[in-house]
C-alpha cells in the first residue's frame, strides 16, 4: 500500500501545509534527502497549540500537539514533493517541548509525531534517528517544535 492510500485507510486527515513565518524555506531539498525547517503545532482554524509542558499542559496534550505537529510536518512534504510516495523512511528528527526545568519526559512528549510518522510510513521506515530536549519557550509559546530530515526517491 503507498503511503498516499494509508492515509486513506486510516481516516489520516491533512491541513494545509503551513506558511513560512519568517526568512527561512518550510523545506529544502538537497540530493535525495528533503530537510524540514521546525514545524509547530498550528490547528486547521490557525490557531497554535501553546503552554508549557509539566507546567500548565499535561504530557498527553504536548503528545497530542506533537502529533499535529506531524502531520503540518507531512502536509510540507506532500505540499513540496506532490507526492508522500515519494518518501522512502524518516532518517532524523529533532524535537523540542516547552517545559519548565526539571521536566524530564520530553520523548513521550515527541512520540506523538514519532507514532503518527510510524503509522503512515511503517515499522521499518516510519522510525529514525531522534533528540528530543526541553527549551524554556518556543516561537508563539509553541508547546512543541520539530524538524525533521526524510529520504526521497524521484
Amino acid at each position: 500500500m503507498s503511503h498516499e492510500e494509508t492515509l486513506v485507510v486510516k481516516g489520516i486527515t491533512l491541513p494545509p501545509a503551513p506558511q513560512a513565518a519568517g526568512l527561512y524555506k518550510p523545506m529544502m531539498v538537497v540530493g535525495n534527502l528533503a530537510y524540514l525547517s521546525g514545524h509547530l503545532p498550528l490547528l486547521d482554524d490557525g490557531t497554535m497549540m501553546v503552554g508549557q509542558v509539566g507546567s500548565d499542559q499535561s504530557v498527553d496534550q504536548g503528545n497530542d500537539a506533537a502529533r499535529q505537529v506531524g502531520l503540518n510536518m507531512l502536509a510540507t512534504l506532500r505540499a513540496g514533493l506532490g507526492s508522500l510516495d515519494k518518501i522512502v523512511r524518516v532518517v532524523k528528527l529533532l524535537g523540542l517541548v516547552n517545559s519548565p526545568s526539571g521536566f524530564t519526559q520530553h520523548p513521550q512528549v515527541i512520540n506523538g509525531c514519532s507514532e503518527l510518522l510510524k503509522e503512515v510510513f511503517g515499522d521499518d521506515h516510519g522510525v529514525g534517528a531522534r533528540s528530543a530536549f526541553g527549551v524554556p519557550g518556543l516561537p508563539a509559546g509553541a508547546m512543541v517544535e520539530i524538524e525533521g530530515i526524510f529520504e526521497i526517491q524521484e
